[in-house]
């Protein structure tokens, strides 16, 4: 078993044809062949098979390229930490963060990071937070940057950058404001806004629903924390949002932040990395920049 021969596993699986597979790695389709033939009999079973005249993996195939995936994903960092580790001024991070964190935090930080280090290409992808935690498990990511309530990770390590509590939020002239105790019950009573179902807000959400057996008169679900915002700018909807989304709209009076009635599971911001994952001189160099943010941040 060699590289070479992973690397076919997954491209087998992704194309589907020998020919692409032989233009990508810049061999000839006879040599992907014969790597195929002595993998399966390396292996001691069939891992490919055919079918109206394309490559497809069999049931064997698909185990070993569960490990294929992961292999060369190492493989490819590995290679990278190598060439990169001696500079700072050049290499690329690649930074996984779920919404609030990518659009209410990341912005001023990874300008000063660029302006420092314009060596430094930046790829951001902007997922869920469960999304971002599985891109850090295949090693599709250097770093997650996530908003989301304690959790533990067999294989990835969080670091604390600061509280991102749920609050409840409503126009200026909604009802809600007018009342000295908002109870469950009223919640019930209004047009409720969720979000979308991979979000940790949507989560932590539907556990409030069920820990105070609310059941909801109606709802809009959205994927937008910007289209959630507009829509209770109208009146008529409520949601609960993470604090740090809101903080402009409350400074300017546009929406009114109300707690949420009854306990609350904490949500902070978290850094996450994966701890088999060796970290890159420039990666080291973009969590201290994030730690001096969240002091500033603390002490302002």
């Amino acid at each position: 078993m060699n590289l070479i021969k992973l690397q076919i596993v997954e491209l087998i699986d992704k194309h589907h044809h020998m020919t692409s597979v032989a233009e990508i790695l810049g061999i000839k389709q006879p040599t992907v062949t014969f790597h195929m033939k002595s993998l399966e009999e390396e292996m001691g079973v069939r891992l490919f098979e055919s079918r109206s005249g394309k490559t497809f993996l069999t049931e064997a195939g698909q185990a070993l390229l569960h490990y294929s995936v992961k292999i060369n994903a190492l493989t490819q960092e590995a290679r990278r930490v190598v060439r990169e580790y001696d500079s700072l001024y050049r290499g690329t991070l690649h930074i996984g963060a779920s919404y609030v964190p990518a659009t209410y935090l990341l912005p001023p930080i990874l300008n000063a990071f660029s302006h420092e280090f314009p060596g430094i290409r930046i790829h951001l992808s902007v997922k869920p937070s469960p999304v971002i935690r599985d891109m850090l498990v295949r090693h599709q990511i250097d770093l997650g940057i996530i908003s989301s309530e304690p959790f533990v990770g067999s294989q990835l390590q969080t670091e604390t950058l600061c509280e991102d509590d749920l609050v409840l939020i409503c126009a200026p002239q909604h009802a809600l404001v007018q009342r000295e105790d908002v109870q469950p019950e009223h919640i019930a009573q209004v047009p409720f806004a969720l979000h979308g179902h991979e979000s940790s807000t949507r989560r932590l959400t539907n556990q409030w629903l069920e820990q105070h057996e609310v059941r909801l008169r109606g709802t809009v679900e959205m994927d937008s924390l910007e289209a959630i915002k507009q829509l209770v700018l109208l009146g008529g909807h409520i949601s609960f949002m993470s604090r740090m989304a809101v903080q402009w709209e409350e400074q300017q009076g546009l929406i009114r932040v109300l707690p949420i009635p009854g306990q609350q599971a904490p949500r902070h911001i978290y850094t996450v990395h994966n701890k088999d994952r060796h970290p890159s001189v420039q990666i080291n160099r973009f969590e201290e920049v994030l730690r001096d943010w969240s002091l500033q941040a603390e002490l302002t």
